[in-house]
């Protein structure tokens, strides 16, 4: 009669096919990007961009005079929004890519308020004709991307409620005199 041990490891195979992930380029036109990594990436690299173009233009307008100043924070402005814009470029590039089509796609930039579809569009399942899947998203990518959203959206409610607010203040106290 012959005994097993129920402490031996098993012995098949226990993972059938291991999925290679393409590593994520963020200054690349080559490989994929999925949603969530798009929408973070986006919106983080814009965020920080403005917040270094805010940060140069007080650091130079204390440092310099005033007639020079001006063409300094010009050329500031210009080449953020221009890396700005190379980058959202590339990163719609890479999401195109994603589910299977040409970065050509991402012209869709050009026009208002349409590339909002790369963010509902899901990519396709496995390698697709531009390389391996994008790795998955952690929970931590999740929870970037919600934090940006809710900046995004408490900056836009900002943006309407404090001129709103300062003009009833002001309405109050012409009523009060």
């Amino acid at each position: 009669m012959e005994t097993t041990n129920p402490y031996t490891p098993p012995q098949g195979e226990l993972l059938d096919e291991q999925v290679e992930y393409a590593p994520v380029k963020i200054l690349s036109a080559k490989g994929r990007m999925g949603r969530l990594r798009y929408i973070g990436y986006g919106i983080g690299i814009a965020l920080l961009s403005y917040l270094v173009m805010a940060l140069l233009t007080v650091g130079v307008g204390a440092v310099m005079p005033e007639a020079v100043a001006g063409a300094v924070i010009l050329g500031v402005f210009i080449l953020g929004y221009a890396a700005l814009i190379v980058i959202s470029v590339l990163l719609t590039i890479q999401r195109c890519h994603d589910f299977n089509v040409t970065g050509w796609l991402s012209l869709i930039l050009l026009i208002p308020l349409l590339p909002l579809i790369f963010w509902f569009i899901p990519g396709t399942q496995g390698a697709n004709n531009f390389g391996a899947p994008p790795p998955p998203n952690r929970g931590g990518v999740a929870v970037v991307v919600a934090i940006l959203a809710i900046v995004v959206v408490v900056g836009i409610l900002a943006a309407i409620a404090i001129p709103a607010y300062q003009d009833y203040v002001l309405r109050a106290q012409e009523m009060q005199m």
